[in-house]
């Protein structure tokens, strides 16, 4: 997968944490919450992964 598909995956992800956001922080629903943290643990991986993948292509050049 080509890095700006991968870029374009990693906006898509936060814009999915949106809706659990809001519940867990303006209507504490705690189950929310939990899925806001395990979203944002995909958004920490896909964005090393993303990373590693510029410094890559960085170091090839």
């Amino acid at each position: 997968m080509a890095s700006i598909e991968k870029f374009n995956e990693l906006k898509s992800l936060i814009d999915g944490l949106d809706g659990d956001a809001d519940k867990f922080f303006n209507k504490g629903n705690s189950a929310a919450g939990t899925r806001v943290r395990k979203g944002l643990q995909d958004v920490k991986n896909l964005a090393q992964s993303i990373r590693l993948e510029i410094q890559e292509a960085k170091n090839k050049k």
